[in-house]
């Protein structure tokens, strides 16, 4: 997951600066806490001066938006619109929706709207088609601010003809799925010259996140899903295809069973996956172990949740699931200029204690997760209910969840409050790690097992 600029040591635990929420273990009120809640409760009771401006939105449709809905009218989402070439995305969605004269047809008008954005942000990234706005063809942004402007628009949007709350949600759930490239992995039957299978690779990618610390945040893994999707690399075991999805930074959807519901087809054919987030700055890391626990740190909603993973079937469900990645051959590989590091540590409470402790080397027999390596946010539940869906699927797959480093702005730029939305350190940045992952995924896929 990404932070552009951590706000500085964890109070409770004197981790370093510039690790990521989900490294932010079991996070406890402090003065930075304080802050980051008194800064949320002020921006939920003030919407945004252009958001009340509109006058074909009322107060109370406006009211009824989502914290990240309510993020859209703020001058760093509408530049990067603008910038992206997307800012006509939502008005002509709106249209879209307007023309409906029944459910079918908005539904129908929603699956290809929202598939269009996907296609058009995949295009931009892979240099197909005129370049639209000064912002590199890599980023990730234009596609989240998007689909934000669109969801909003179906949440205000009354229609001709009666609209359950549930039917509303049923579209909405439509939109996320074919606007993430959700509902549209699937693999080509594909044959190399010699009669040999194409290898058949998913990976995964996130949101933006923390966005009320800095609105202008990238997630490089969202840059890498929009990098490599329906592409085709060459590896030491011969050609593989890549598609990808990206996914909300949500506790609601993963609870709701959106990794399974989208990984669950393609996993049963699959030859390697990897979920992939944003982790610490300037490395890469593998983690080893996933562990079954969410740590509370709040998501683009501002929901905080807490607790054991919910899963289907919880009587089964196991405490820890582990990486099957060639990791040792990923780390030893020259991937590029960012160094690989395989994660061993978790935090557990040992078989038979009540305490938080913390394992360099993995967790112990019979022990309660608290954090996998990845920690006990969003990137490490992907990681955790991908590898379980693996398990449960009985494939015996390569698999796990890798960690891209901090997604830096360039120096001079490090201030929201006074930076641009852009600068040449961040996109070079951005690129060398999109191309890393490439090189990573090419090892691992053409590594012996």
């Amino acid at each position: 997951m990404n932070l552009i600029r951590p706000l500085g040591p964890n109070p409770a635990r004197g981790i370093p600066e510039r690790r990521i929420p989900e490294r932010r273990l079991r996070v406890r009120p402090g003065p930075v806490a304080l802050v980051l809640l008194t800064a949320t409760a002020f921006s939920l009771a003030t919407p945004p001066p252009s958001a009340t401006a509109q006058p074909a939105r009322s107060a109370r449709a406006f009211a009824t938006f989502t914290v990240e809905e309510r993020r859209l009218d703020r001058a760093a989402p509408q530049e990067i619109l603008r910038r992206g070439g997307f800012a006509a995305v939502a008005p002509e969605f709106a249209r879209s929706l307007g023309a409906a004269g029944s459910y079918a047809e908005a539904g129908r008008a929603v699956v290809r709207e929202g598939a269009r954005l996907w296609q058009r942000a995949v295009d931009r990234a892979q240099g197909r088609g005129a370049v639209q706005g000064d912002l590199s063809r890599d980023d990730d942004r234009p596609l989240y601010w998007a689909r934000i402007g669109m969801t909003r628009e179906l949440r205000s949007w009354q229609p001709g003809f009666a609209l359950s709350d549930a039917a509303r949600a049923a579209l909405l759930g439509k939109l996320e799925r074919s606007s993430r490239g959700q509902d549209s992995m699937a693999f080509p039957s594909e044959t190399t010259a010699d009669g040999k299978r194409v290898k058949r690779i998913v990976v995964t990618g996130f949101d933006p996140f923390t966005l009320d610390r800095d609105i202008r945040i990238s997630n490089p893994s969202g840059a890498v899903a929009l990098a490599l999707d329906g592409t085709l690399i060459n590896t030491a075991d011969g050609p593989a295809r890549i598609e990808t999805a990206v996914f909300p930074v949500r506790w609601r959807d993963f609870a709701d069973g959106t990794v399974e519901q989208t990984l669950r087809g393609p996993l049963s054919g699959a030859d390697l996956f990897a979920t992939v987030s944003q982790g610490g700055p300037g490395r890469f890391d593998i983690e080893r172990f996933n562990g079954a626990w969410r740590g509370g740190f709040e998501d683009n909603d501002n929901v905080s949740e807490t607790g054991t993973i919910p899963v289907t079937d919880p009587a089964s469900q196991p405490q820890w699931t582990a990486s099957t990645l060639p990791y040792r051959a990923i780390e030893a590989a020259d991937t590029g200029r960012f160094p690989v590091h395989v994660n061993t540590s978790v935090t557990e409470i040992p078989a038979g204690g009540t305490a938080p402790v913390d394992r360099p080397d993995g967790p112990t027999p019979g022990s309660t997760a608290r954090a996998g390596g990845g920690g006990d946010y969003l990137s490490n539940e992907i990681a955790y209910r991908a590898t379980l869906l693996r398990d449960r699927l009985g494939r015996d797959i390569p698999g796990g969840h890798v960690h891209t480093p901090v997604l830096e702005f360039g120096a001079g730029n490090t201030d929201p409050a006074t930076g641009t939305v852009s600068d040449p350190e961040f996109i070079q940045n951005r690129l060398d790690i999109v191309a890393q992952v490439r090189k990573i995924i090419t090892v691992a896929a053409g590594a012996k097992r």
